[in-house]
């Protein structure tokens, strides 16, 4: 499909949420266009950042992710400061946020993206990551109906820095922990470039950079309009619970998660005014249209391997749910809003990440 023709769908669908629906609902579908562009038109993959730090020796993915986290966090953690109306991407510490890191780390390198990542290739036609999205709903619906067993393992009390010690002390710390990550990750790819004699790949790279500059800006707008951080996965789970709903599949009445007021008044509501269902449809939308001039095609798999890719989107999107996001909702908004689980999450789904990506190997992803 050509861009004309795509712009011509995304720009009626814009008016018609801004006269149908809300001005605001109408902005955060520009909002994810945006998104959708950036990570499609850079790609800016969070999980091939991790793969090429620990594959290939190669940190400016994972530089352009730490340089996205602290522009976020120089940007959100005034407004949450000055704006108490705003929240922050709050999760609590639980055995669930372990237990769902670690798998979620594991299966987004099996399934070749994170929640973004899975939406944007799927925006672009990637076949793989088109048949992923489906199981990735369904993995995360399947997920919340389940949290409320998995908390009742063991947690604690959500903590947010910007609340516990103000905004400027809760970013200066938050970039003093970036700034000690990042010295740590070029001290690794120097020395492990070094064992394999060969010179260390450059820490700074252009579409890394743009692509950081740009997301910050636009989850920065997200933050305004929406009144809460960008979020991918709660997107997901609610598409698949309306449709369990919709359909007596289940009885979301007495469940846990989507008994709790926020939740069940969404189930009710059009999908429409939901703010990162918004976003996510944005996202999809700016990756289409990036997608019009630069066609991407995925690489040809092998029956085992559609079966393994394909199981990996389904656990990914239930662990998404124990871990209280992705890497965008977990790590990205959690650490730029100031909250201690998306700190906690980061190793886990790291250690995950290597295991995912032996197995990755294995089947000859």
């Amino acid at each position: 499909m050509k861009r004309l023709p795509i712009t011509a769908v995304l720009a009626v669908f814009f008016g018609w949420l801004l006269l149908g629906v809300s001005a605001r609902q109408a902005a955060l579908f520009l909002v994810g266009i945006g998104l959708g562009a950036v990570l499609a038109g850079q790609r800016f993959g969070f999980t091939t950042g991790w793969r090429m730090l620990i594959e290939e020796k190669d940190a400016s993915g994972v530089f352009g992710q730490l340089l996205l986290l602290a522009l976020a966090a120089a940007m959100a953690m005034p407004l949450l400061g000055h704006f108490p109306e705003l929240t922050a991407a709050l999760g609590p510490p639980s055995i669930s946020l372990l237990v769902g890191a670690f798998v979620f780390g594991l299966c987004m390198q099996i399934a070749d993206g994170c929640g973004s990542g899975t939406l944007y290739k799927a925006g672009m036609g990637i076949p793989m990551n088109t048949a992923i999205l489906p199981l990735f709903a369904i993995g995360s619906f399947l997920g919340s109906l389940h949290l409320g067993w998995w908390l009742d393992l063991g947690n604690t009390a959500p903590v947010g820095l910007v609340t516990e010690w103000g905004w400027a002390a809760a970013l200066g710390a938050t970039l003093a922990a970036l700034a000690a990550v990042a010295l740590g990750v070029a001290w690794y790819a120097r020395r492990a470039s070094a064992a394999l004699g060969r010179a260390p790949r450059p820490l700074f790279v252009r579409k890394w950079l743009i692509g950081a500059v740009l997301l910050a800006a636009f989850a920065t707008l997200n933050l305004v309009i929406a009144g809460q951080p960008w979020g991918v996965v709660y997107g997901f789970g609610l598409w698949a619970a309306k449709a369990a709903n919709a359909t007596g599949a289940a009885d979301l009445a007495n469940n846990w998660f989507w008994s709790q007021p926020g939740n069940a008044a969404r189930l009710h509501e059009t999908v429409l005014l939901d703010v990162t269902s918004i976003t996510n449809i944005g996202i999809l939308g700016g990756a289409l249209w990036i997608a019009a001039n630069k066609p991407a095609a995925g690489k040809p798999l092998t029956g085992t391997q559609w079966v393994v890719a394909l199981v990996a989107g389904l656990v990914l999107g239930y662990s998404s749910r124990l871990a209280f996001g992705c890497n965008v909702g977990a790590m990205f908004s959690g650490i730029s809003t100031g909250s201690i689980h998306g700190w906690i999450w980061v190793p886990l789904a790291f250690m995950g990440t290597i295991f995912g990506l032996r197995i990755r190997r294995h089947f000859g992803f």
